[in-house]
């Protein structure tokens, strides 16, 4: 069975490590380990759910195939690489890295060692959204013009370490590749601190110009009381309206409105799932580092276009 772990049991890791441990009973894999720099928590998450707890993520390294990395963006670099160089298998939740030099040494260590490597742009494997895929795949909408992301919610202090343009918009980003089939080419964005106490961008307005000749706008904040995830998608013969909380696509046209029919799962138990098979199958991830990568360029290409107050190209 494939020995699998997760490091950082903070609030997305505890996550991680819950879903591993209802795969464990199915059958699917074995959570061995959970590790954290404060053991106390690790302790608490592992007995939970009834494995083991380690201080010091290197002692995991030897105990597992697999491996969730979920700790702060800033030691992405170091804990995936750790795990990459021993053969280890790795998902490492999203942003792939703080910088597009350490994604890219990320990917090369990764691509060296013949391990997969996956990221956690967990939106990629909401229904929703893979029911919105499906629709434009097929033509449902005409050809696609434009689409425009909302992702606000009120202040989370505990992140401190980025602001919401890598945090929350590197979502809409990916997302939006996907659904275009295409890369971003240009960006142009506007954002600031308003009142987060480490000072990161709490605000940002994203401007995307993709190579298929297809524009996107992204709104994201952590200044908005409620939390708002949504996605809208217009083409030339509908549009489409997603909610990413609630797993709705609605589609108008001009003679229709249409509620698509989409059985709820919860999106992470599917990102997990579909990482072991990847392991276990060889196969190739749906978010691997490349595509997180671009993800991650693009986000740091829009810092540069706020500070410059200019649009910003893409390599």
């Amino acid at each position: 069975m494939l020995r699998v772990g997760v490091v950082g049991v903070g609030n997305m890791g505890f996550h991680h490590a819950r879903i591993y441990s209802e795969l464990a009973k199915e059958g699917k894999a074995k959570l061995v380990g959970v590790a954290d720099a404060n053991f106390e928590r690790a302790k608490e998450v592992a007995e939970k759910f009834g494995t083991e707890a380690f201080g010091d993520y290197r002692k995991l390294v030897k105990e597992v195939d697999a491996v969730s990395i979920a700790v702060p963006t800033s030691l992405h670099r170091q804990v995936a690489l750790e795990f990459i160089e021993n053969g280890v298998h790795v998902l490492v939740e999203k942003p792939i890295a703080e910088s597009i030099e350490s994604a890219k040494e990320i990917i090369k260590v990764a691509e060296k060692n013949n391990v997969v490597l996956m990221v956690g742009h967990v939106e990629r494997f909401n229904p929703a959204v893979l029911k919105l895929k499906e629709t434009i795949d097929q033509g449902m909408l005409g050809e696609i013009v434009t689409m425009n992301a909302k992702r606000v919610g009120p202040m989370v202090v505990r992140i401190a370490d980025v602001g919401v343009i890598i945090d929350l918009a590197v979502h809409d980003i990916d997302v939006m590749s996907f659904l275009a089939d295409s890369r971003v080419k240009e960006v142009y964005a506007k954002a600031r601190n308003v009142k987060h106490p480490a000072k990161v961008e709490d605000y940002a307005l994203i401007l995307l110009g993709f190579e298929k000749d297809v524009d996107g706008v992204i709104e994201t904040n952590r200044l908005t009381p409620h939390k708002t995830r949504t996605l809208n998608v217009v083409g030339t013969d509908g549009i489409a309206y997603l909610d990413y909380i609630n797993q709705s696509l609605t589609l108008y046209d001009d003679k229709w409105v249409r509620e698509a029919k989409i059985e709820k799962k919860e999106p992470l138990r599917l990102e997990l799932e579909h990482f072991i098979e990847c392991v276990k199958e060889g196969k190739k991830p749906l978010v691997g580092g490349k595509e997180g990568l671009h993800a991650l360029e693009v986000a740091v290409k829009a810092l540069e276009s706020s500070a410059k107050d200019e649009v910003v190209k893409l390599g």
